[in-house]
């Protein structure tokens, strides 16, 4: 499949305001693009983007990973995080708040990004 856009997440979601910026970025494409021409990846730190109950909070910041939740509202369903990411980090699926997104390997993830005519990276 040939996506139109993909948007890579590496980035942990707080100490920048990277993962903010990609997912405004992502919701706005999702008005731009077909459900699927649009590809949602997750890789290295990146998977921590999609980790329930944290509390950034603690660390004066804005909950903003709720609103990943909104990829699945909005039928958004090509959505891959890398598998190797989250064993790496000790993460099990059960604490993911996209409980639909297919879990690759990084082989295919990179296929997917390969398929992709642009790649956005957060």
């Amino acid at each position: 499949m040939k996506y139109k856009l993909a948007i890579l997440f590496t980035q942990p979601p707080f100490g920048s305001s990277i993962s903010r910026e990609g997912l405004d970025a992502l919701l706005a494409a999702s008005a731009f693009c077909d459900e699927e021409e649009l590809a949602i990846c997750f890789l290295n730190d990146g998977v921590f983007n999609l980790l329930a109950n944290q509390q950034p909070e603690l660390l004066l910041q804005k909950d903003h990973i709720a609103t990943f939740k909104l990829i699945e509202l909005y039928d958004l369903t090509e959505c891959f995080v890398c598998q190797e990411s989250l064993a790496e980090r000790g993460l099990d699926n059960s604490e993911l708040v996209l409980r639909e997104a297919q879990k690759v390997s990084k082989n295919k993830l990179f296929e997917v990004l390969h398929q992709a005519k642009k790649v956005l990276t957060f």
